[in-house]
Formats: C-alpha cells, structure tokens, sequence
C-alpha cells in the first residue's frame, strides 16, 4: 500500500533528511585513504546522534552497523569494519539513514578518494546523473517506469549497466515502503505519481554485467565480474509541481 504524506510530514522528512546530508557533508570533508570503513561508521554516526537522530540500519534486519561502506566492486550493503582501509584511487559508496521524529531520510553517495581511474570517475559521474534524468519525470501522472526508463537511458548509453536485483523504493515511517522503484524498465509499469507520495531512487550502476551476488556475510553485494560499481540516491517527494528532494542541507 502507498502512504501519501500530507505537507506536515514532508517538513518532517526534509528535517530527517537534512541530517543525512550533513553526515554526507561530513564524509565528504573527511573522507581519505588511511582511513578504515569503521572510521566513517563512526564519523556518521556521531553526527546522527548529535542531531537528535537515530541510524537507520542499525539493527535494520540484523544489520550491524549505522552505514552501508561499499569499495569498488561492492554494490550496496557493505559491511564497516576497522580491517577495511580505503586505498588512494578506491571509489567508496556511502549509504545513510536517519530517523527524526519518526520519519526517515535515506541517501546515498559515491566517493573518489584520491586519483582514480578514468573510467571510475566516468562511472560515479553518470550514475549521479542518471538520478537526475530520473528525476524529471517525478511529476503527477507519470507512472514509475518512466522514471526507470530515463534513468536506465541514460547509464546504458554511456556504456553502463543497471543492477536488477535491488531498487529504489517508498520511504516515510518506514525505510522501506511501497511502491518499488526499479532502475530499468521490466514487464510492470507501476503505479502513477500522486502528489505525496515519498520515493527514494537510488541508481545502482556497474562497469560490466548487471549480475550481482551476496558475499558469505549475507550483506554484502559484489559484481559478478570484479568490474567496479557506483551508488547515487536521494529521497524525494512528489508534489502538483516540480519535486522535492528531501535529502538536502
């Protein structure tokens, strides 16, 4: 069932989702290579909590940690650790959720750290602006698949591909709410946009194949082919005009 959100609870989420942005500032200001995966967990979670706010994952189905770390080929769910150190030239997807006043933000960002390859800053490059070209269609009476299709466009024209196996999805009291928002176009074309409604669109793009698998830690998802992969997500509100990205400073 899709929950729409009245203004009120939209103010609510920006405030959530301010939070997340500030813990993405905060990576963004710190991240380096030297550092381990556990530092900015940490780092994370201190802002979260120093703004009134509770981690998201933490606890989320058994998830250990307040953020997603995922190095190069990991596509979403990695696991910090203090053994995980980024390597100058790693690119580093950084996944946060904050609960405020019984609404949630949820982002996501790919970092470069240091000099990376031309073609990994190719790739962070088009997936965050494949969320973009999604985002066009996030208006009343558009359906979701538009949305997939102008995402999925553009990756695939730059000779990308679009993982299958997990997608953007609802967001509001819960992280994870209907209707499922996937990142290329399937046999569904999904519900219509009302104004309302809340949505995370979260591209998940790859180097090579779009086949993905879950490392024996249960969590961790890589690419099937080692190639490198990249994250890029806002939570976003549909409205009567232009979108709301709830996920902002």
């Amino acid at each position: 069932m899709i929950v729409l959100k009245s203004d009120h609870e939209i103010d609510l989420m920006k405030k959530a989702g301010s939070i997340t942005a500030k813990a993405h500032d905060a990576v963004k200001r710190y991240i380096k290579p030297g550092m381990s995966t556990l530092d900015l967990d940490k780092l994370v979670e201190d802002v979260i909590l120093t703004n009134n706010a509770t981690p998201a994952f933490k606890g989320y189905m058994g998830f250990p940690k307040s953020i997603c770390s995922s190095i190069n080929d990991e596509v979403v769910h990695g696991i910090p650790d203090k053994k995980t150190i980024i390597n100058d030239g790693d690119i580093v997807s950084v996944d946060i959720g904050a609960f405020y006043d019984g609404y949630v933000g949820d982002q996501a960002k790919t970092y470069m750290v240091g000099n990376v390859s031309e073609t990994a800053k190719k790739l962070v490059e088009v997936t965050r602006q494949s969320f973009f070209e999604g985002l066009k269609c996030v208006k009343e009476g558009y359906r979701i698949s538009d949305i997939s299709r102008e995402i999925q466009n553009y990756a695939e024209s730059h000779g990308f591909s679009l993982v299958r196996d997990y997608t953007g999805h609802g967001v509001g009291q819960e992280m994870h709410e209907d209707p499922a928002v996937p990142n290329y176009v399937g046999a569904r074309k999904g519900p219509r946009l009302q104004k309302g409604m809340t949505i995370a669109i979260e591209p998940m793009v790859n180097e090579g194949t779009y086949d993905v698998h879950v490392l024996d830690n249960g969590w961790t998802v890589v690419t099937d082919d080692g190639k490198l992969s990249a994250h890029y997500e806002h939570s976003v509100a549909v409205t009567d005009g232009d979108p709301i990205i709830l996920t902002l400073l």
